[in-house]
């Protein structure tokens, strides 16, 4: 059967016959072969002129073919060889089977150097094995008879080589192939399918056909399945998540993906959708914001005009009631204005260009990923997924900085002055309609009203006496407790304001000032401000604080006032708490809300740069415990420690304490002890840190007293 492969070949494109046609010489050719290796010949004389002549056909060229034989489509398979009389040899090529066929039709010269319209041309034939040329008649190719019997003997050839189909995941030498299944698209030998297709759980509904039946189901089946890039028998089956990239069985066997996490390919591609989805919400009412902002901006543009006209004819009636000169100077107002006007007009309308361009972009990119939504397969999908979430997110964000504020009024904040006397109209000119304010004056502290409580300060201000000057506001600041830089904690109207969650036993320097329309005013006198001292045995509530969004890994949900996090990854995602501590005593708890499929959340504390799409205490900047439903361990640089028998569920809660005054780390569960001292000789700046996935929410409560465990023991040190 394998010698006889070639005979079956065509000797132009090497491949298998396709609808082959009978020549006079009796080889056969494909039918689209033969459309390509026709040339044209003179026609000068009919083909039954040549016939009774017996003259050779003496020159040709390779323009134009035989638009009959071109565009045919009903070979019958069987007509005359009348008609064909033998024709010169023309220059040729080499053929992928070794056999030289002539070369395609030059292209015709250009259109200014074209000759007259050359006489009507037939179509001439070389056959490409043993070379002898044949003119077409007016039937062209539809004179040749199809080989139907050739084409029969392919038939039966190709379904002969699906019966000796080969196992696909045998490791040495593939056995032949028992069945194939439709759902996996593999085929297996028998100790195969029984240690990798086992006919229960989820495979237990796969349907397993012959081989023989499988190869023409694929050879059939219209929809297109992506093949592994590595392993070109394979199908992408699965999702590794270190790669992001659709991956084979083949591959999570032997290959790169081997000793990675993967997760089912079927799943990943719901997930990626929904997230797409989700991102495209997002983008739509963004969009729907832009079209009325440039609503608005065209509003603009004839409010502009309706001012400008307004303006125009108010300094003409000011104008007119002036003298001579005051006419001449007029002039030299109204440039003054349309100058005003035209800036402004430049201004709304190159916004609206800008604006205007870019909402093409986003709806377009909006269009191409509804497109995407619609595709089913799931390999495809994934293969660009992320690029476009991506995308659809930054251009959400681009949106999202100051690109919906106009950067122009409609009003023309200038006013003409006329009382000035005569001989000053030539100094005549425009004011500003709005006069600036000064700044404020500094703020007084009101020493008497300020003071501390545990680790919370209360701060009260007020302005000079004597002050006249609007403030519109205030801002407050407070360094770290330990001298360094000034952060803002509160801005606002308010001349009073309390700071929670500070250290305790530390000492801290706080400022405000004033701000208006026109500036800011410069600090007030600093106050130093004392926190008290841990008592252990007052059971101190230590610290108040919530997660922080600001920092959190971009797939962490929060609600509750942020007190309260998910995530919408399967991957674990690290957020930290708003507040860090360097100093004193801090202990606050997580209730876990939801607990599914037995994940390993981890809680602790870390450093403000710590990673933040690992779970925490991967990296050495981390220190946390991570709990499943049976036990537990500490962690911090990929190292594990101390496991510990006792997991967490639903309504359990997780204590993290905090105590930098021995520098140690203890947790707790359910408020017994988990576990030895976790970490100790710990210095530094740390903030609450947790990492989870989407199977987890948890709730942190803070502001709470020190657990009996460790009061109990600090008593007795």
């Amino acid at each position: 059967m394998e010698e006889m492969e070639e005979e079956l070949k065509c000797p132009v494109c090497g491949s298998f016959y396709r609808e082959p046609i009978i020549l006079p010489c009796s080889h056969n050719l494909c039918q689209a072969c033969a459309r390509n290796i026709l040339v044209q010949t003179p026609d000068s004389e009919s083909p039954q002129s040549r016939r009774a002549s017996g003259s050779a056909v003496s020159d040709y060229d390779y323009l134009d073919l035989d638009k009959m034989s071109l565009y045919s489509e009903a070979d019958s398979g069987y007509g005359s060889y009348g008609g064909f009389a033998s024709a010169p040899t023309t220059p040729c090529q080499k053929s992928p089977n070794g056999v030289r066929v002539f070369p395609p039709a030059a292209p015709p010269p250009p259109a200014a150097l074209a000759p007259p319209p050359p006489p009507p041309r037939n179509a001439c034939l070389t056959c490409p094995q043993c070379h002898r040329s044949l003119v077409l008649d007016e039937r062209g190719l539809r004179g040749f008879p199809r080989n139907r019997l050739l084409e029969g003997v392919i038939d039966r050839y190709q379904q002969g080589r699906a019966a000796a189909l080969r196992c696909q995941l045998c490791e040495k030498a593939p056995k032949e192939a028992a069945v194939m299944c439709e759902q996996c698209d593999v085929f297996y030998c028998e100790p195969c399918r029984l240690r990798c297709h086992p006919p229960r759980g989820p495979l237990a509904k796969h349907r397993l056909v012959p081989p023989a039946q499988g190869r023409v189901g694929r050879r059939l089946s219209p929809r297109k399945i992506s093949t592994c890039t590595d392993h070109e028998l394979e199908n992408h089956s699965m999702y590794c998540v270190q790669c992001k990239s659709p991956v084979c069985y083949q591959c999570l066997e032997e290959g790169k993906h081997s000793s990675h996490e993967v997760k089912a390919l079927g799943a990943m591609w719901k997930l990626h959708k929904s997230q797409l989805s989700q991102a495209l919400n997002g983008l739509s009412d963004r969009a729907k914001e832009a079209k009325e902002f440039l609503v608005q901006l065209r509003n603009m543009v004839q409010q502009i005009q309706e001012n400008s006209v307004e303006f125009e004819a108010c300094l003409v009636a000011q104008c007119d009631a002036l003298i001579d000169a005051l006419n001449r100077r007029k002039a030299q107002l109204l440039s003054r204005v349309n100058k005003e006007h035209e800036h402004k007009l430049k201004v709304v309308r190159d916004q609206i260009s800008h604006c205007t361009v870019k909402l093409r972009q986003t709806t377009g990119l909006m269009e191409y990923c509804l497109e995407v939504i619609k595709e089913n397969d799931p390999s495809g999908f994934l293969q660009i997924s992320d690029a476009l979430i991506r995308r659809v997110h930054l251009t959400e964000d681009q949106w999202g900085k100051g690109t919906l504020t106009p950067r122009m009024t409609t009003d023309f904040d200038l006013n003409l002055d006329n009382g000035p006397l005569l001989q000053s109209i030539h100094q005549l000119d425009f004011v500003q309609m709005k006069v600036s304010s000064p700044v404020p004056a500094p703020p007084i502290l009101q020493l008497e009203e300020c003071c501390t409580h545990n680790n919370s300060a209360t701060l009260s201000w007020k302005q000079p006496p004597l002050s006249t000057v609007q403030v519109e506001g205030y801002i407050l600041e407070l360094d770290d407790g330990n001298g360094g830089q000034f952060r803002e904690v509160y801005v606002g109207k308010e001349t009073m304001c309390t700071v929670d969650g500070l250290h305790f036993n530390s000492t801290y320097s706080a400022r405000v000032k004033a701000f208006n329309k026109t500036g800011v005013s410069p600090y007030s006198k600093t106050l130093v401000l004392q926190t008290s001292e841990v008592d252990i045995k007052k059971m101190v509530a230590v610290a108040w604080f919530s997660f922080d969004p600001a920092s959190a890994h971009a797939d962490i949900i929060f609600s509750n006032d942020n007190l309260t996090v998910t995530c919408n990854s399967y991957d674990d995602r690290v957020v930290l708490g708003k507040t860090g501590f360097s100093k004193g005593l801090h202990y606050w708890e997580l209730s876990i809300d939801r607990y599914d499929n037995h994940p390993d959340p981890a809680f602790g504390v870390a450093r403000i740069d710590v990673l933040k799409d690992a779970m925490l205490g991967k990296d050495d900047k981390a220190w946390a415990m991570y709990v499943d439903n049976n036990r537990s361990w500490f962690m911090h640089n990929n190292s594990h420690t101390n496991r510990t028998e006792g997991g967490i569920t639903k309504g359990a809660t997780v204590g993290v304490l905090l105590d930098l005054t021995r520098r140690t780390l203890t947790f707790s569960i359910n408020e017994d002890q988990q576990g030895p001292v976790a970490f100790e000789n710990l210095e530094g700046l740390f903030f609450p840190a947790v990492s989870l996935n989407r199977n987890v929410q948890v709730t942190l409560h803070t502001g709470l007293p020190v657990p009996e465990f460790y009061a109990s023991r600090s008593a007795m040190q």
